[in-house]
Parts: structure tokens; sequence; C-alpha cells
């Protein structure tokens, strides 16, 4: 007997709520009948966001407006690949594919770049074809280098591992990056210990992602939700006899780490 038959699809639908995005996908192949089920807004509004109206709401009206039409399934999927801007464009909001779990990228705007207001050393631009947000740093020349970011862990998703990603583009004079060493670290602000990953080239096996930027893992951390506070991601150099130059920053993510 073809349960799908027994149960109404209402029933079906908060079975499958309990499961997750994949298993809901998987659960659509079965038949017509779980297809409707695994499709239905009941089961993909409990994968958005518990806070997700709260999240969009400060995205920019044209994009509240081409998500107005809809359903939840289809939400969940283009927020998996569609980053949308929020806070006044300086950080961006996405999902993740498997879970459902919050990604956010704080843009170079955003960052305490030192000498990062300094035209002399650091040059700030606009790659509309490129970038997501509105503008991107480009380092001119330094000695000091030094880029941090902050991200309030109430916002991530809770009990989970997060890797913090520094995002960038390497021009064709860059120099400097693999004469020193080059710290990338995440800690959690104010704890005394930190989780550091040391490297000798910037970037130590850079990855390439689906946006046409480069990334590299500066280091990871635990979020159960009983932690306040912030998350600092640092790249540092200071050695002053070093010049450092063609590095562009378009930001620093914050997601998932896979698998985990």
């Amino acid at each position: 007997m073809d349960i799908s038959e027994v149960f109404p699809e209402e029933c079906l639908a908060h079975i499958i709520s309990y499961t997750s995005p994949r298993d809901a996908c998987r659960s659509a192949l079965v038949s017509r009948n779980f297809q409707l089920a695994a499709d239905s807004d009941a089961v993909w509004k409990g994968f958005l966001p518990p806070n997700y109206a709260e999240i969009i709401s400060s995205a920019p009206a044209s994009s509240s407006s081409e998500l107005a039409d809809l359903s939840k399934k289809e939400l969940y999927f283009h927020h998996c690949n569609n980053p949308i801007l929020i806070n006044d464009g300086i950080m961006s909001f996405a999902l993740e594919k498997h879970g459902g779990k919050k990604c956010y990228m704080i843009g170079a705007r955003t960052l305490s770049i030192i000498w990062g207001d300094e035209p002399t050393y650091w040059t700030w631009k606009s790659l509309p074809d490129e970038s997501r947000f509105a503008e991107v740093a480009e380092l001119r020349y330094v000695w000091w280098l030094e880029v941090i970011g902050r991200i309030d862990v109430k916002i991530l998703s809770p009990k989970t591992t997060y890797a913090a990603y520094l995002v960038f583009k390497l021009t064709d004079s860059t120099s400097g990056f693999d004469e020193k060493l080059v710290e990338l670290s995440v800690h959690f602000e104010g704890s005394v210990g930190e989780e550091k990953l040391h490297v000798y080239d910037m970037p130590p096996q850079p990855r390439e992602r689906s946006d046409g930027w480069m990334e590299v893992e500066m280091g990871e951390f635990f979020y159960d939700d009983e932690d306040v506070g912030s998350v600092v991601a640092s790249l540092k150099e200071v050695d002053n006899y070093t010049t450092k130059n063609g590095l562009i920053i378009e930001g620093i993510e914050f997601r998932p780490k896979e698998g985990r």
C-alpha cells in the first residue's frame, strides 16, 4: 500500500518538515502525493531561519519585491544561490544549501583596515560587474598590514561550527606576500585562547569561488547559542621591512564549515 495515499498531504508535510532540505527533495521523488507535500510552504517555511522576515527587512526594496511571489522552497534555493545585501548594503546574507544555516559576508567598508582611509596606502574602488558590494579595498602599498572583521555571534545559526574566509583577488603587480609570515586568526573577542592559522604565502592554497573571487580560510569556531559577543577574524603582517601591494579585499565571509 502506498503510504502517501493513506495520509493526507498536511500529515505528510508535517512529517517531512522534521527532516532536512535534502531529505525533502528526495521525498518529492517518491510519488505525486509526496511531491505535493514535500514542496509545500508548510515544509520549507521550517527550513528558513526563524528570524527570516527580520533579516530581509533591511534588504533593498527591489530585492524584497523580487522575492514576494516566490514559494518558500523557491525562496530557500534563491538565498542559497543569490546572496542579498542587507544593513544598508554593508553585509550580505545567504543560506547554506544542505542545512539552511545562515551565511554572512561583511563588506570591506565594514572591516577595520589599518591606513584604510589613507589614499596613499589603500584605494576604494567600485567593481559593479565583479563585487556584490558598492566598494572594495585595493592595497597600493603598506609595510604594516592589518585587517580585522567582527560579527555578532547572535545572528549566526546556533550549535554550528563556522569558518571565516577572506574573500579577495590579487592584481598582476602583487608583491610582498611570499617573503614574510602572514598571520590569519579567528577568536571570540576577549577570549584568552585564540585559534590561529599561520601561513607563509598569501594566500595558502587559495580556492576559487563560484562568484569569480578567491578565498582563504582564516580559522574556525563553534557557536553555541549560549555564546555572546563578537567573533574576530584578522589578517596581520606587521614586519615594517617588507612592503606589500596588489591585494583587493571584497570582505570576510562567515559560513558553516563543510560537513559540520
